[in-house]
């Protein structure tokens, strides 16, 4: 369902372990750029009216969660800031083809792709977190994050046939997986 193609490693999760305060940091940073990432597609194809409505409600829920982890950072004590940004959205949107339709139906699968990366790595912290009302928090996210990437997949193939934007899901999963792989020093919600 996600289409991923690996699952992350036990780093990833020595990192939250060891430094939670800046994945929930970053946590509220990612929800802050999916929102913006959905705004910024629906400006670039504003002719496509089933694309408007889905990105419309996307914007709406990111900005809804990116309030929410506000919340749970105050509660926390946690002061919101600035971060470095990770690698991976970076390493990600550097794989997009330049010309249009190609262009298109690369950014909805890698904006597909974060969130089916993220909507894994929301199960694996409800799972793994102790802390009882963060393992909730997460898990009352996790289907928002799959239904945004299912959406994604489904709006690439108003730009390409399902065989084309199938394989290149495929390609670009493969891209992702040696993404994630290398991962990152900085702990990220993607590193």
């Amino acid at each position: 369902m996600l289409h991923l193609q690996s699952e992350s490693q036990a780093r990833w999760l020595q990192q939250v372990d060891s430094h939670l305060d800046e994945i929930l940091i970053d946590h509220a940073h990612c929800e802050h750029k999916a929102a913006a990432t959905a705004m910024n597609l629906l400006g670039a194809y504003i002719e496509k009216e089933e694309l408007t409505q889905e990105m419309t409600r996307i914007v709406e829920e990111e900005l809804e969660h990116f309030h929410m982890v506000l919340a749970l950072l105050r509660k926390r004590n946690i002061p919101f800031r600035r971060q470095r940004p990770g690698n991976y959205g970076k390493s990600l949107n550097e794989l997009v083809r330049s010309q249009e339709p190609h262009r298109a139906v690369d950014r909805l699968l890698i904006a597909g792709l974060i969130e089916a990366r993220s909507c894994e790595r929301f199960d694996l912290l409800r799972q793994h977190v102790q802390d009882k009302e963060l393992a909730e928090f997460y898990g009352s996210l996790f289907e928002s994050e799959a239904r945004h990437h299912t959406t994604y997949v489904r709006l690439a193939k108003l730009f390409d046939s399902d065989q084309a934007v199938r394989s290149r899901l495929a390609q670009l999963s493969a891209e992702e997986t040696k993404i994630i792989a290398i991962g990152n020093p900085l702990p990220r919600m993607h590193s």
